[in-house]
């Protein structure tokens, strides 16, 4: 054949392949440039999940009369009108392909009345002619049948349901990007959204629910032209799937792959396994520093410093999940009333004075010495100053560690309170000021060793040599790979020899993890060597060699610890980053407010 122009009716065919992929890309398109139109209120009403109609009204600013005809051909926009203007540009839409695309393979019109017109002009896409219309103002467009003139792209299409669903997708995607805009989302005749324009957080509480937002920590950081900001859940929120990951830059959603390395490097010692996290970031910067004219759906941008762009965003949200949640608790927490004498406590108050008895510096890490347990016995406040509430002062034994003051009248508690007891040799119930704190132990200190192993492995660990050495059986990869890594153990802290033909003897081991069970940890190390290559297990591998250690390291279940011992864990939890989490991403502790605890015996019902 030979070499001719195309038609414009077949051209904007072939860029609907691109632009309209399902009604969903129509809804984007559109709620785009009533977003770019200034709205503060926009109506969505979808048929038969948006493939039998489409309509969408806002209350922008309108289009002239004289201009509505060239809304309908291809590259007509009123967003850019040079090069700098596209490497500046600060609109959801730009391109001038997506209404002329939507009208070839549907059956559109668009009414719009322009603010101070007298009254409103409507357009159908074929034939394009301007008639008088009834409307208040802003702009209606409605579309209808989608590829109704295309039967093929039409069977691509899924169920009504499906459609619906990506509909859905995009409306609360630009709903999340737009909290000062008030939303309505209708399908079939029924109101499926309403969001009334507000603030961000109610905003999110609406679309992604209590539970993301009690879940999620606050992200604000600024460095140079980069501003972060949004939420970004606990691991203990984490998903099976990326349905609940939302990243805007300047207030376009986008998935970029350099962003979401950066994301999933920095929940990377937090969040093990197939499990994903959950977010609504805002990434702001000035709009020379990011390119969005590289896909037709403009989902994918291109930054000009990406490398920039990914240590900023990994070091502020590594930043914000590293931060202790407990930090919050005293700020959040508000003092009931003290509760009016009645007939069941005429002299009891909720507010009574509580004066914790004095706590350890530091939980011990390796078996106690008689010291140790002098001075715990020692802390522990006779009965009657317990009763009275009354704080003691006692003097500790040379060389053994000297005990924090008790505290004041009148001074706050640390954020996770004082010990009260412990709970099946699990769980460490603490008092706050909001309430009660209750702590899984033993994946507290799982979290506190491993930081501090962290640390230790880049130095010279500390050693404690065993009395009696570590003798057990092991088959004969276990014999094979301790001799071949014997120099890397020993860095380690780990002194291994053989004791017989199937038998390791261990002389040493980190000072870390003296308490811990050798036999067990030191045939999970051996696996890792086996199963990895040296120098993954120590780059690549390293802070899932370092759990391992820690798990085994940590406090079991049924230890009982006293006071000090769990007072001392608590503050090591306050003082450790990521202390909220332990190695696996299950959580650490969890708080009962005053409320909560109302709330399951109905008291002031």
């Amino acid at each position: 054949m030979p070499i001719h122009l195309l038609p414009d009716h077949l051209i904007n065919q072939i860029a609907a392949g691109e632009v309209v992929e399902r009604p969903a890309s129509v809804l984007k398109e559109v709620l785009e440039n009533a977003m770019d139109a200034g709205s503060t209120a926009v109506e969505v009403q979808l048929e038969q999940g948006g493939v039998r109609r489409i309509r969408v009204a806002d209350d922008g600013c309108g289009i002239p009369k004289e201009e509505l005809p060239l809304a309908l051909e291809r590259h007509a926009t009123s967003k850019i009108a040079s090069l700098d203007d596209l490497e500046h540009v600060g609109t959801m839409g730009f391109r001038g392909e997506a209404l002329a695309a939507i009208a070839a393979v549907s059956r559109m019109s668009i009414t719009s009345r322009f603010d101070g017109a007298p009254h409103a002009w409507r357009i159908d896409a074929d034939p394009r002619e301007l008639s008088p219309a009834a409307l208040n103002h802003g702009t209606v467009v409605d579309v209808a049948d989608l590829y109704f003139n295309t039967p093929a792209r039409r069977k691509f299409l899924k169920s009504e349901g499906t459609e619906f669903a990506h509909c859905d997708d995009v409306f609360r995607r630009l709903a999340l990007a737009r909290p000062d805009v008030a939303l309505q989302l209708s399908h079939n005749g029924r109101v499926s959204l309403r969001l009334p324009s507000g603030r961000r957080e109610a905003r999110v509480r609406a679309l992604l629910g209590d539970d993301f937002l009690n879940a999620a920590r606050l992200v604000e950081a600024e460095a140079g032209p980069l501003r972060l900001t949004g939420y970004a859940s606990l691991p203990a929120y984490s998903r099976s799937s990326r349905d609940a990951q939302f990243f805007y830059v300047n207030g376009r959603f986008v998935r970029d792959k350099l962003v979401t390395h950066a994301i999933r490097e920095a929940y990377a010692d937090i969040l093990h396994g197939s499990r994903h996290p959950a977010y609504v970031l805002f990434l702001e910067l000035d709009p020379y520093g990011v390119d969005v004219n590289v896909h037709p759906a403009k989902i994918e941008v291109r930054f000009r410093d990406s490398r920039a762009v990914h240590q900023f965003v990994y070091h502020a949200l590594k930043r914000t999940l590293a931060a202790s949640g407990a930090g919050g608790l005293a700020d959040d927490a508000t003092r009931p009333e003290p509760a009016a004498p009645t007939a069941e406590a005429p002299l009891a108050s909720r507010q009574a004075p509580y004066f914790p008895p004095p706590q350890q510096g530091r939980l011990a890490m390796e078996p106690a010495s008689r010291a140790y347990f002098d001075f715990a016995a020692s802390a522990r406040p006779e009965p009657a100053a317990q009763a009275g509430f009354t704080p003691t002062t006692f003097a500790p034994r040379a060389g053994a560690p000297a005990p924090a003051p008790a505290m004041p009248a009148g001074d706050l508690a640390p954020p996770l309170g004082y010990a009260l007891a412990q709970l099946h040799g699990v769980y460490i119930l603490a008092q706050n000021e909001a309430g009660l704190i209750l702590v899984d132990m033993h994946a507290a200190h799982e979290r506190i060793l491993y930081e501090r192993l962290k640390t230790l492995l880049d130095g010279t660990p500390g050693v404690q040599r065993l009395l009696i050495p570590a003798v057990f059986g092991v088959g004969a990869k276990d014999m094979a790979t301790a001799e071949e890594h014997a120099e890397l153990l020993e860095r380690m802290g780990f002194e291994i020899a053989p004791a017989g033909p199937a038998e390791l003897a261990v002389r040493s081991v980190p000072a870390l993890l003296a308490a811990a069970p050798v036999g067990e940890l030191v045939r999970s190390l051996l696996a890792e060597l086996r199963d990895y290559p040296a120098t993954e297990v120590v780059t690549a591998r390293r802070n899932e060699l370092l759990a391992t250690m820690a798990c085994h390291g940590a406090v079991r279940a049924n230890r009982s610890l006293t006071l000090p011992e769990m007072n001392a864990l608590l503050r090591e939890m306050e003082a450790t980053e990521r202390a909220d989490q332990c190695n696996h991403g299950r959580p650490t502790w969890t708080a009962l407010t005053m409320a909560d605890l109302d709330k399951l015996f109905l008291r002031g019902r």
